[in-house]
């Protein structure tokens, strides 16, 4: 299929409408529409939370309300219109009922009850549909909902934070503050755009963080997520204060929980693998939760394990111009290398600098 350079151009901003929609609409996809004719934008819209609108109602209500109508239209939209019934009707029925004329969809929904069908419900009454206009820079901008979907697990960020020598703390702990104040307010974004923050019981312990949003309006705290195997963090920590709160562990005593469920804390019971908690299992227990998108902020040791077991997408690394010495802590911990082809491989996904900062998105390699 051939598209047109107006079709790029209205389908990039379906997709920055998406984008706006990311976190709001979880654990649904932030999808984006934008109705055209005539080479004009008439409508247009974004997913709402779960069990309001999706972006197609909201194109369409937005086209009505500046008195015109989308009969004739071509509906630009980030992902597959639905074809089942949900919380919601089915959107591609609502587009049939409105006289749409073509839909353009960036790509197939692969949620097991759409998978094509949309599509298909649509060409079957007579409306042009194609999927593939900017599929790649839809699966970014959806990938977390794909990651869940796909993979039954959620997309991971692992953030971190060290001098130019790639250490975060100096040996006797002190951490505060490495980055300057702009890097850490992009911190602040950056946990904006995820359902949940994981951390571990040693930072808990440690730094006694609260890991919420602060300096961005958001209509909702990320869950904020505790792996805490053998109970070690007090359940007074403030982490575990203001709700929306999860304790992963390995211990399924209901008396050692309930000082935690007593705060409003839920606890997951993750299983045990080579002695440790099965980092695996808990990142499935958090997409069936719903979780599209996990933030890491943790230690040495939970940035490692993680990062061993070739479950982080990527890493936001930002780097202060300064330098700790070797006695200081590092990023990652883990066994010692025997050969340089065992180092984990990276691909230097972006780099721009961040006040005085200097910030990597960074793509973990397969081994090679």
């Amino acid at each position: 299929m051939e598209y047109s350079a107006d079709d790029y151009v209205f389908m990039q901003r379906a997709l920055r409408l998406a984008e706006g929609a990311t976190r709001r609409a979880a654990p649904n996809p932030g999808v984006g529409c934008v109705l055209v004719r005539d080479g004009a934008v008439i409508g247009e819209g974004a997913t709402l939370a779960v069990g309001s609108d999706h972006a197609e109602i909201q194109a369409i209500k937005d086209c009505l309300a500046r008195g015109d109508s989308p009969r004739g239209a071509t509906a630009y939209v980030t992902l597959e219109p639905c074809s089942h019934h949900g919380r919601t009707p089915p959107c591609a029925e609502r587009l049939i009922k409105e006289g749409i004329s073509r839909v353009a969809a960036a790509m197939v929904d692969p949620y097991h009850e759409v998978a094509g069908r949309g599509i298909a419900m649509l060409r079957a009454a007579g409306i042009d549909a194609t999927a593939g206009l900017m599929e790649a820079e839809a699966r970014r901008v959806h990938r977390g909902f794909l990651s869940r979907v796909e993979r039954g697990r959620p997309w991971v960020t692992l953030k971190a934070a060290a001098t130019l020598d790639g250490k975060t703390a100096l040996l006797n702990g002190v951490s505060k503050w490495i980055t300057g104040p702009q890097a850490r307010l992009d911190v602040q974004r950056l946990r904006a755009a995820h359902c949940a923050i994981l951390t571990g019981s040693g930072t808990v312990l440690a730094d006694d963080p609260q890991l919420t949003v602060r300096d961005f309006p958001v209509a909702v705290q990320p869950w904020r997520v505790v792996l805490d195997g053998d109970l070690r963090a007090d359940p007074a920590s403030r982490v575990y204060q203001g709700g929306r709160a999860l304790l992963a562990t390995c211990v399924a005593d209901e008396a050692r929980l309930e000082p935690f469920r007593a705060r409003g804390v839920e606890a997951l019971v993750v299983g045990r693998r080579d002695g440790k908690a099965d980092l695996a299992d808990l990142l499935t227990q958090l997409a069936g939760r719903g979780v599209n998108e996990l933030m890491i902020e943790a230690g040495a040791g939970l940035n490692g394990a993680l990062l061993r077991a070739g479950l982080v997408d990527e890493i936001v690394l930002y780097l202060a111009p300064s330098l700790a010495g070797d006695a200081a802590r590092g990023l990652f911990a883990w066994p010692a290398l025997e050969s340089l082809t065992d180092k984990i491989r990276l691909d230097i996904a972006d780099a721009r600098k961040v006040g005085a900062d200097l910030r990597l998105s960074l793509r973990p390699q397969p081994a090679a």
